[in-house]
């Protein structure tokens, strides 16, 4: 297995990409680039489920990537699903059948996050003086951010893809003026609300970054309507030129490749629509996109700059959690996580990390009330922007966070297929604990821990004299036993 190896993928609507990148003295090079036409959105019903035969177009495309992926250690692999997968209502039997086939974990990501990374995929792959606009037209989604070296300023993602229009506005396969109009006045509807802020902000040039601006830029360069980037002027050319055509059928522009000729249309439309909406110039590609942006995610990670541990510090601050209760159940916890990790066989990745994250937020919930506060604090959690994090991520710090006390209810816990179940829930346990174990809220108040653990048994040994010492403590563990006990779990408490 060759260490220095990194993999990035992304399960786009329309394509599903994966690169390999060598890591050398800090920095990647990419080695391999592996692009897949799916359609993975193609043929969703009104129930928004993926078709059968989109279904299996994703799979056995996988299947493929799987035979790359197999030589790299799988903590320097991230596939990242998109829109289509955040949206289809059967979209968990599919990661289930691709997590198998791949061997590795699927991150759906949010809109604002998948805005995120596409920002830092371009910015790490070509270099913008001042601010910059950033345009990604996806199978299902349209992301639009306005960001200055690497640092965004605004994100968003908006329902607008060359899939999801080719399949509302030019399904009959004809290209008139009726379409095209139709097709325009839904995407500036879908624009309508982040035109005023990102007016605001303003840019000094506009990027493009996906597949579907590349074939534009090539089309209009290769019909003689452009000298170079992309200008109002030379869409309205071109969207006059496939009227002509009057149906995509007959579309022969040159420089359009053949997989791209359905949803070419369902593009030229959008962009009309960003232009006009956003008063932009003119626009020129980018090669970075999601893909780059997760792998250049590993080189922070291995600097040590994690964007989620920057999200956890913009929360506590934001929500003004008291940072020294908050770093009392962390050590605890995470101590706990050390003593116990061999005995339950916890897999130090990702779950010592969520665990931290989750003590250190576990109050946030006070900013709406004291009363009911690990269900306020899961629901930030749950419905806050976390960048860095997936959505199953977000799912599981939340879901930390919700059971810190009271009752443990089974069924209120939440669908985790990328997540091993028992070892989530040793770190409830875990957090509990710790979370009892600091209820007067002091510094040096425990003793020395030592505990050990077999299967559902929990064994925590404290000095006798100290619990006799903190009686209102020991009520706490007490009345955690009962709670364990109510789960068929059982926490020992042995004095030494």
């Amino acid at each position: 297995m060759d260490n220095s190896l990194y993999a990035a993928v992304d399960l786009g609507s329309n394509s599903f990409h994966m690169i390999i990148a060598h890591l050398s003295e800090g920095r990647f090079r990419i080695v391999d680039r592996i692009k897949e036409r799916v359609r993975l959105a193609e043929g969703m019903d009104a129930q928004k489920r993926m078709s059968p035969a989109a279904m299996a177009r994703g799979l056995a495309c996988l299947s493929l990537f799987a035979e790359r992926l197999a030589n790299i250690r799988p903590d320097h692999v991230r596939i990242a699903g998109t829109y289509t997968l955040r949206r289809a209502s059967n979209a968990r039997d599919f990661v289930l059948q691709a997590s198998r086939i791949l061997r590795h974990p699927i991150e759906i990501i949010s809109g604002q996050e998948e805005a995120r990374l596409i920002y830092q995929g371009v910015a790490h792959t070509q270099h913008v003086e001042g601010q910059v606009l950033v345009i990604d037209i996806g199978g299902g989604s349209t992301e639009l951010i306005i960001g200055e070296g690497f640092t965004p300023a605004a994100l968003t993602s908006r329902k607008m893809g060359c899939v999801s229009f080719t399949q509302q506005f030019f399904a009959d396969g004809r290209l008139g003026e009726r379409q095209f109009t139709a097709a325009m006045l839904e995407a500036q509807h879908q624009l309508d609300p982040i035109l005023e802020q990102y007016r605001t902000l303003g840019w000094q040039d506009c990027l493009g970054s996906s597949g579907s601006i590349r074939a534009v830029h090539d089309v209009l360069l290769q019909e003689g309507l452009s000298e170079g980037g992309i200008t109002l002027g030379a869409l309205e050319q071109l969207r006059e030129r496939m009227i002509e055509c009057k149906k995509v059928s007959h579309l022969k522009l040159s420089g359009l490749p053949e997989e791209r000729r359905e949803v070419f249309a369902a593009a030229v439309a959008i962009l009309l629509a960003l232009f006009h909406s956003l008063k932009i110039e003119r626009m020129d590609y980018s090669d970075g996109a999601l893909r780059e942006g997760l792998l250049y995610e590993f080189e922070e990670r291995l600097q040590h700059h994690d964007i989620r541990e920057r999200t956890t510090l913009a929360l506590s601050r934001h929500y003004r959690i008291d940072v020294r209760q908050a770093s009392r159940v962390e050590e605890t916890a995470l101590t706990l996580f050390d003593m116990l990790r061999d005995d339950w066989q916890l897999e130090r990745e990702p779950y010592r990390a969520m665990l931290g994250w989750a003590a250190r937020l576990h109050e946030i919930g006070l900013a709406i009330n004291y009363s009911g506060i690990h269900r306020h604090s899961a629901y930030i959690l749950q419905h806050t922007d976390l960048p860095g994090f997936s959505q199953e991520d977000q799912t599981l710090l939340a879901a930390l966070v919700r059971f810190q006390r009271k009752a443990l209810r089974p069924d209120d816990m939440p669908a985790l297929p990328s997540h091993d179940e028992q070892s989530v829930l040793r770190c409830i346990r875990l957090l509990r604990l710790a979370v009892a174990m600091h209820h007067r809220r002091q510094d040096e108040l425990l003793p020395s821990l030592r505990a050990s653990a077999a299967e559902s048994r929990m064994t925590l040994e404290l000095p006798e004299g100290w619990c006799e010492a903190n009686r209102l403590l020991m009520q706490n563990l007490e009345k955690e036993q009962r709670y364990c006990h109510e789960m068929g779990w059982t926490l020992e408490l042995r004095a030494q």
